[in-house]
């Protein structure tokens, strides 16, 4: 079994920040992720919102803080996270290439956006299709676009989105909208919402291989339509990637890791970072600053565990 100062889960950039400031103040410190470092990033073609860059490709920024949080001895590994089990002062972690004991655990896994799963939503990810109106709004600068969704998330984007696009087409299953009363007043106030009911999306079309269009067909009277747009922003539900932290009694109902200001949870050794947290905001800034946060008190998490060795003898 290998045994590390601080193991972290998920080399996105919460966990590659952690790492840094955790091999800084001269832990051992070992990354796990089941695929390449940089999480979501790798996805983005470019960020333009990052402090620092005008504008980066996702890859290239993933690179760079790679390096960065590997300078001063963090490790780096693969493998898939099966389970960890809490042994009081230290954590064993085991994943389908071997076990790893820890004395912190700081999970930053993430979470993944729900697919609504029909023809051309996979293939035009990043030619028009998206999850994110913050990460991807000014890409379609004065042009319609569609979102798909009734909740929250779908109508306080479609929302943002009226300040970028020339049109904004909210196209719901249903025949009213899910979100708070005060974010469906905002809505229907804005002129430039406009709303489909009753939709059940069936294709994301597209020229030259980006967004055209969404497809859907009215579940009261079966005729197809499609959506003229030129971005189809989807919000049909959001979930972290937690499964293999169910025994350690830190998820709440829906999966999401509840933590402190300090980025602890209610397990002592055991914090979490950006998108796998319960929050509103999941941004490649934010995630750097809690991971930040969680490198530092891992370092004093480990000094108070030494503090309380030296005075038992």
């Amino acid at each position: 079994m290998k045994t590390y100062d601080v193991v972290v889960i998920g080399a996105g950039p919460g966990g590659l920040t952690a790492a840094l400031y955790a091999s800084r103040a001269n832990l051992s410190v070992m990354i796990l992720d089941r695929g390449i470092y940089g999480g979501q990033m790798n996805n983005t073609a470019a960020i333009e919102n990052y402090p620092g860059f005008d504008s980066i490709l996702g890859p290239d920024l993933s690179e760079k803080m790679y390096k960065s949080s590997t300078q001063f001895g963090a490790d780096f590994g693969y493998g898939a996270v099966e389970s960890v089990e809490d042994k009081g002062d230290v954590k064993v972690i085991h994943t389908d290439d071997g076990d790893y004991e820890t004395k912190v655990l700081i999970i930053a896994t993430g979470s993944q956006y729900k697919k609504i799963g029909v023809p051309g939503e996979e293939e035009l990810s990043g030619r028009g299709v998206s999850y994110c109106a913050v990460c991807d709004g000014a890409f379609f600068k004065g042009q319609d676009v569609a979102v798909v969704g009734g909740g929250d998330s779908a109508v306080e984007e479609g929302i943002y989105l009226t300040q970028l696009a020339k049109s904004v087409t909210i196209i719901h299953r249903r025949d009213q909208l899910r979100a708070q009363k005060i974010l469906q007043d905002r809505a229907f106030k804005n002129d430039k919402i406009k709303f489909v009911w009753n939709a059940d999306v069936k294709e994301i079309t597209s020229e030259d291989e980006k967004v055209s269009g969404v497809k859907y067909v009215d579940k009261k009277t079966g005729e197809e339509h499609v959506v003229p747009a030129k971005g189809a922003f989807i919000y049909v539900g959001i979930k972290p990637m937690t499964t293999p932290f169910k025994g350690l009694g830190v998820l709440d109902e829906d999966g999401w890791i509840k933590t402190d200001e300090h980025m602890a949870t209610k397990v002592p050794g055991v914090f979490a970072v950006g998108d796998v947290r319960k929050k509103d905001l999941r941004q490649i800034a934010t995630a750097v600053g809690e991971g930040g946060i969680a490198g530092q008190q891992a370092f004093n998490y480990i000094q108070e565990l030494s503090d309380d060795k030296v005075s038992e003898h």
